[in-house]
């Protein structure tokens, strides 16, 4: 329980502290948008690598070299836990948005960094709305901003098990041929959700997959998209268990 009430602790002074760097970076914004994003990056990327410390939280990352630097991609990962947003996002290379469900527009100023980082924010009630933010989102990776979707829709609250990879998280790959990365999140709800309200010390493996580019897969595997990202994520998902296991 100490450990919740640490991270909590410092998640709010963290959002109160950063009020004056709200301000400069929406000044910054005015003059240089591309400082912006990487400064508002670097920011919440400390933020969050302090929450995994005080967590206890070690992550194992695997075939991070399979992330292309030089280009907006699509991350495509399974869904456990508010943990998974932090444990990807200390990752990536470039300015990346998370579409999130529309409920986090509740918090002031955790939104108003959720926006600097150009996450998105999904009426999953709303299908007209959630065409636009996945239009939305096309322009975002069009504009060189990656895009990162849990397409489960929501926390996945059963381990080992996967549900349903909504089709429509895909045309944004579709849309703009960029790369879909799978990733592959293990025990990440061994950190909070599989024991409330309590946070433990857990080892996370994030294992990325080789991007995939749509238009070079074969027809048929083209037109199950989901279904194809989701067999690899699985695949992976029970060789690391598998691993993890024997040991």
């Amino acid at each position: 329980m100490i450990r919740f009430i640490l991270v909590a602790s410092f998640v709010v002074l963290f959002l109160i502290c950063s009020i004056p760097l709200l301000i400069a970076e929406w000044i910054i914004g005015k003059f240089n948008m591309d400082l912006k994003n990487k400064s508002s990056l670097a920011i919440v990327n400390w933020a969050f690598r302090v929450c995994l410390f005080i967590a206890g939280t070690t992550v194992e990352v695997r075939g991070e070299e399979n992330v292309p630097q030089d280009e907006a991609v699509l991350y495509i990962g399974n869904h456990r836990s508010y943990f998974d947003i932090l444990i990807t996002y200390v990752r990536v290379p470039r300015p990346t948005g998370y579409i999130a469900k529309k409920e986090m527009l509740r918090y002031p100023l955790l939104v108003n960094w959720m926006k600097n980082l150009h996450c998105l924010f999904l009426d999953r009630q709303d299908i007209k709305q959630g065409l636009k933010v996945i239009l939305d989102a096309i322009e975002k990776v069009k504009s060189g901003i990656s895009i990162c979707i849990f397409p489960e829709g929501t926390r996945n609250r059963v381990n080992h098990t996967f549900m349903e990879f909504h089709e429509g998280s895909f045309k944004i790959a579709a849309k703009t041929g960029c790369a879909i990365v799978p990733m592959t999140i293990y025990n990440s709800a061994d950190i909070f959700e599989d024991h409330l309200p309590k946070v433990r010390k857990a080892h996370v493996i994030l294992e990325y997959g080789k991007p995939i580019y749509i238009k070079e897969l074969p027809k048929e595997e083209q037109k199950r998209i989901g279904t194809y990202v989701k067999n690899i994520i699985m695949e992976t998902y029970f060789k690391i268990k598998k691993e993890a296991d024997k040991q």
